[in-house]
């Protein structure tokens, strides 16, 4: 069975990668490090080595794994789905060989009757390693992260790979982004950022990444408030939730 997931934005997940590094202020609260101790801490050989006790804290080694036996998962899943590829890492992290990611791949053309979205800090080596594949799949949404202003660039990187459908995720929001060009992109998705020591987000900050997003034409999800308790902040925006997907997802220019 698929990874079924509780992400708002993706049906399931697939994580052949465990592992990974911190980059930016964005990584600071990662659910996906609290996640990958606990599973480190419960003997799971998937995340051993991958993250480290740091005072009250446990932080990323860098340590990357491979689980070799999920590398062609999807192939196994028959229903058509909506899958988040790497929820719990980053595929174009420098610690992960580019034979695995053409390996994912290909395992992505083959399977594909489903939709992937894989999402990105280091759009910069996304951009290096996709180019070098020289084929764009159709069934295939590559995106970056930007948490603050101080990574805008990010998206001018993302403009410029090969893809049908480029998204940009603004979670954790951590500052104002405005105004933002997000000419070439299709999808934006906001978040505020959640868990324990959870920074807070803005109203304004959201409202104004909704408003370039109408004025550019470009889908807008918005996922959660965030904060410590999650599930009370909610998801409503001005009184509705905002749920836009990319209205042509396999014909994108």
């Amino acid at each position: 069975m698929a990874g079924t997931s509780h992400i708002e934005w993706t049906e399931a997940t697939w994580n052949p990668i465990a592992g990974c590094t911190i980059l930016s202020p964005g990584c600071t609260n990662c659910y996906a490090q609290r996640i990958a101790s606990r599973l480190q801490a419960m003997g799971h050989a998937k995340y051993r080595g991958t993250t480290r006790k740091s005072g009250r804290r446990h932080l990323w080694t860098g340590r990357v794994n491979i689980d070799r036996e999920a590398l062609d998962a999807p192939l196994r899943w028959r229903k058509p789905l909506l899958i988040f590829v790497n929820s719990m890492s980053d595929l174009f992290q420098d610690g992960v060989d580019i034979d695995i990611i053409s390996t994912i791949w290909d395992v992505m053309k083959e399977a594909d009757w489903h939709t992937y979205q894989i999402l990105t800090k280091r759009p910069e080596r996304m951009l290096d390693v996709i180019s070098k594949f020289n084929q764009k799949l159709p069934n295939v949404w590559l995106g970056t992260s930007v948490e603050n202003s101080a990574f805008v660039g990010r998206i001018d990187i993302l403009r410029l790979v090969p893809a049908h459908i480029r998204f940009v995720s603004f979670e954790p929001l951590l500052g104002p982004i405005a105004p933002v060009d997000l000419r070439g992109i299709h999808w934006a998705i906001v978040g505020g950022e959640s868990g324990p020591a959870a920074r807070a987000v803005d109203c304004e900050w959201v409202e104004a990444i909704q408003a370039a997003c109408h004025d550019q034409s470009v889908a807008f999800f918005f996922k959660q408030w965030g904060g410590t308790r999650k599930g009370k902040a909610g998801r409503l925006l001005n009184g509705r939730i905002w749920d836009e997907y990319p209205a042509v997802a396999r014909h994108a220019a």
